[in-house]
């Protein structure tokens, strides 16, 4: 039976719990806590907001036995849709980013045979946006400019981009609901109750089910920020990674506040390492100050990636009867350039076509 993990939507109270399925051979709780959690009942509200939302889409049996995420050497491989494959790519050249290239400087091979792109895009399209952001005890100093590096991250971006803030510590909480407005943000991003310990494999996963159900922009991200290694996740870091790709889920920047004398050394390799998975697996990039005062300029450099991607789409050349991991390669050539580098997902299993889908949840 599975058990819920949940994130709960807050406006100076809980107002809403959200949850997400694993499996319960994952998890050592009870039978009876298993079961009891499965009931929710409506939290406390306040504010205009009148309904529960359970925004955690809940893949069936079929859907799950269909998009798994297969184990690639060291990383961890999407399954998706192959009727149309999309591909958000980040051009560099000398670790600058590169704009202004056109859809014939693209090479798209897919297991070796070249494919033949059929959209191709790089305005600056709005986007859907997770603020996650880590309020465990050891945040509480760095809250200040952690909230305000957000912020001049999302009024660096595109006006018609929709944010929500998730803090998470032993728990994760929605303080701000989507919204464009900046105002929103601050106040969500404000609401500081550091406590307890970092569940940041959960916070991740419960926001990509809320993007995955609520977002109304295709291209979805998260922007995670923590100073710490997960210590209180019902989720590893492998289930999470899955779960967030089995949503064909979003790009997931991280910035790690790794800086200081708070955590060992082995600490520090173990949180680092888990980051760089997290955002490497889904096309992202995760950063590594070593100091509070280089935040704002990460925050800058985020909001450049995600304003600055080609989207990339194409129908691949084997049928979606064909199983089999497939190898996306991504290449950019263009006259007076020198070596490009492309940075995206490596590739996906095809889901055959009628295959059923998870609906999102109802809300009640």
């Amino acid at each position: 039976m599975p058990v819920p993990v949940t994130m709960r939507l807050c406006n100076n109270a809980i107002l809403a719990a959200l949850s997400i399925l694993i499996p319960a051979s994952a998890l050592s709780l009870p039978p009876q806590q298993a079961a009891s959690s499965q009931a929710t009942q409506p939290a406390a509200q306040s504010g205009p907001l009148t309904v529960d939302h359970d925004p955690a889409r809940t893949p069936d049996d079929n859907s799950a036995a269909s998009a798994p995420l297969a184990k690639q050497g060291k990383g961890y491989i999407l399954r998706t849709d192959v009727e149309e494959v999309s591909l958000n790519a980040t051009v560099l050249e000398d670790n600058r980013l590169v704009p202004g290239l056109k859809k014939e400087d693209f090479q798209v091979l897919e297991d070796g045979v070249q494919q033949t792109l059929i959209s191709f895009q790089h305005s600056d399209i709005p986007v859907s946006i997770a603020l996650v952001v880590d309020n465990s005890g050891s945040m509480s100093r760095k809250r200040p400019s952690v909230n305000k590096s957000a912020l001049d991250l999302i009024q660096a971006s595109n006006p018609d981009d929709e944010a929500f803030v998730v803090n998470f510590s032993d728990e994760a909480f929605i303080d701000q609901e989507f919204t464009s407005d900046v105002n929103k943000l601050r106040d969500g991003l404000a609401h500081i109750e550091s406590r307890g310990g970092t569940a940041l494999y959960d916070a991740v996963a419960a926001s990509a089910d809320k993007l995955a159900a609520d977002a109304k922009r295709p291209k979805q991200v998260i922007v995670l920020i923590t100073d710490g290694e997960d210590n209180a996740s019902q989720l590893d870091l492998e289930q999470t990674i899955r779960r967030v790709q089995a949503l064909s889920g979003p790009v997931i920047y991280s910035i790690g506040l790794l800086f200081g004398d708070e955590m060992s050394r082995a600490e520090v390799r173990h949180a680092r390492r888990a980051l760089e998975m997290l955002s490497t697996e889904t096309g992202g990039i995760a950063y590594f100050p070593k100091s509070i005062e280089q935040i704002d300029q990460i925050a800058a450099e985020v909001a450049r990636d995600i304003r600055n991607q080609y989207t990339l789409g194409y129908h691949s050349t084997k049928p979606t009867t064909e199983p089999g991991f497939r190898r996306v390669q991504v290449t950019a050539e263009a006259q007076g350039h020198g070596k490009l580098t492309v940075r995206t997902r490596t590739g996906y299993f095809p889901v055959p076509r009628g295959t059923k889908k998870a609906a999102a949840p109802e809300q009640k």
